[in-house]
C-alpha cells in the first residue's frame, strides 16, 4: 500500500473516531459517568415505564408534566435565564421542570443543552421523577424532596402492588397526600427575594377543601377504575392525565353570577367571581399566566358597544424597578390581584345605556388568558413552537362564560 493511501485510510478511521465520540450514542453516554446513561441508570426513562404501564403512560403523556422542558415558553425563559445568569446556578428552572437535577447538579449543562435544543431526550417530570421520591422536607422552603437512588424501589399509594422483575415496589402514604406535590407547586425560585407576598398556592391548607379532608391528589390526579399495569386486574387508580388549566377539571375552578341593572342613560352590571379551587388562581407564574375576567356588551345588530375587563394575577418589578415577567429577575411585588383560595370577588361595570335598541346583550367569560409578555419574548416562543402563532399558548382557555339579554325599557 502507498504512502499516500496509507494517510487517506488514517484520515478516515480518525474521522470515524471523532464522529463516534462526540455522538450521543451508548458508548459515549457510557465512558462519561455523569452522561445521560448514568442519570437515566438512576432515573429510569418513562419509555421504559410504558412497556408494563402503558394506561398511565398514555395519560401522562397528555399532560402538561410531559412537556415542562419542552414548551417554547419554557426554553424561551430558560434561555433568557441562562444569559442573565452568567452560567450561575444552572440547575436552578430544572429542580422543578427536571427535578431529578438535585441529584445531578454536575451534569446542570447537559439538562441546559438538551431543553434548549427543542427536542430533549432527556426525562422532565415523568414517572421515576415522582415515584422515587420516598421523603418530602417540609422544613425547607419549598418543601425539599428526598429521592432513592441506587436501589430497585419506587414507592406507591397500593398496599396491593403486583410482583414483578422490573422494580420493587412499596407503598407509601406520602403518595395520597398534597406533600408530595409541594416541592414544584409551593413556591418560584425568586421566594428567597420576595418571601410569602410570592407564595404560589396561598392558605391553601386553610381551605374549606383541605379541611373536609381533600388533597392535591383528589383533583388534580381523580380516582379511576382501570389496570395500573398491563394485564392487571381492573380496580380504583388514579389518572394521570393531571387535568387542571388543560382539561375539564377548569369548568369547575369558580363560577360567575351576573345581574344588569337599567337606570335610564346608565346601566350597571356587577359579577361575582367566585373561586371554587382552595389555592390561588392562577397558581403558577402568575408573571406570565393570569385569569381574565371580559365584559362585553352587544347592542343593535350585535354590535359591540361597550367592552371591559379585570385582570387576576401578578405584576414583579424588578431591581431597576421595571415590571418583568421573568420570576428570576423579580424583587418585588408590584400588584396583586390574584384570586385567593375560595375567594368571591365583586366586580362593577357600568357604561352608558345602550340606544337604538329594544334589548341587549350582556356576555361575561372568565378564561385563563394567553401567554403574555414584552413583545421580543412573544415573537421568540412563537418562534420556538413548531406551531409557530397557531401554538395554543397563544389561545385563551375558557373557564366559564355567562350570555343573558337585558330589556331597555321604556
Amino acid at each position: 500500500m502507498s504512502m499516500k493511501a496509507v494517510m487517506k485510510l488514517c484520515i478516515v478511521i480518525a474521522a470515524g473516531l471523532l464522529a463516534l465520540l462526540s455522538s450521543d450514542s451508548a458508548f459515549a453516554q457510557a465512558q462519561n459517568p455523569g452522561s445521560q446513561a448514568a442519570i437515566e441508570k438512576v432515573f429510569p426513562h418513562s419509555n421504559k415505564c410504558k412497556r408494563c404501564h402503558e394506561r398511565v403512560y398514555e395519560e401522562w403523556e397528555t399532560s402538561p408534566l410531559a412537556k415542562s422542558i419542552h414548551s417554547p415558553a419554557f426554553r424561551t425563559a430558560l434561555d433568557a435565564y441562562v444569559k442573565s445568569s452568567g452560567g450561575k446556578d444552572q440547575a436552578l428552572c430544572f429542580r422543578c421542570h427536571a427535578p431529578h437535577v438535585r441529584e445531578f447538579s454536575e451534569q446542570a449543562q447537559l439538562f441546559v443543552d438538551q431543553a434548549k435544543g427543542g427536542d430533549p431526550s432527556l426525562d422532565g417530570v415523568a414517572c421515576s421523577q415522582c415515584h422515587l421520591i420516598k421523603h418530602v422536607d417540609r422544613a425547607k422552603h419549598p418543601p425539599e424532596p428526598k429521592y432513592e437512588v441506587g436501589g430497585k424501589t419506587l414507592y406507591g399509594p397500593y398496599k396491593d402492588f403486583v410482583q414483578n422483575l422490573a422494580h420493587q415496589s412499596m407503598e407509601s402514604s406520602l403518595f395520597q397526600k398534597s406533600d408530595l406535590c409541594l416541592n414544584c407547586h409551593q413556591s418560584i425560585p425568586s421566594s428567597a427575594n420576595l418571601g410569602k407576598a410570592n407564595d404560589l398556592l396561598g392558605n391553601w391548607d386553610q381551605s374549606r377543601a383541605v379541611k373536609s379532608g381533600k388533597e392535591c391528589q383528589t383533583c388534580h390526579m381523580p380516582q379511576q377504575v382501570g389496570e395500573s399495569a398491563n394485564g392487571e386486574k381492573k380496580r380504583t387508580v388514579a389518572n394521570h392525565s393531571f387535568p387542571g388549566r388543560l382539561g375539564k377539571l377548569r369548568q369547575e375552578a369558580a363560577k360567575v353570577a351576573v345581574q344588569t341593572k337599567v337606570e335610564g342613560d346608565k346601566t350597571t352590571v356587577t359579577v361575582k367571581v367566585q373561586s371554587l379551587v382552595p389555592h390561588n388562581l392562577p397558581a403558577t407564574h402568575p408573571a406570565w399566566a393570569s385569569v381574565v375576567l371580559n365584559l362585553e356588551i352587544k347592542g343593535k345588530n350585535l354590535k359591540t358597544v361597550f367592552s371591559d375587563k379585570r385582570v387576576y394575577g401578578r405584576t414583579y418589578l424588578d431591581a431597576q424597578g421595571q415590571p418583568t415577567i421573568f420570576d428570576f429577575e423579580a424583587v418585588k411585588v408590584a400588584e396583586d390581584t390574584v384570586l385567593k383560595p375560595e375567594e368571591t370577588r365583586e366586580e362593577t361595570f357600568t357604561f352608558s345605556t345602550p340606544k337604538d335598541t329594544k334589548t341587549f346583550d350582556v356576555e361575561v367569560g372568565l378564561n385563563y388568558s394567553p401567554v403574555n409578555g414584552p413583545a421580543s419574548f412573544l415573537q421568540r416562543v412563537e418562534a420556538e413552537s413548531p406551531q409557530g402563532s397557531q401554538d395554543p399558548v397563544f389561545q385563551p382557555i375558557e373557564i366559564v362564560k355567562r350570555t343573558e339579554n337585558v330589556p331597555v325599557g321604556k
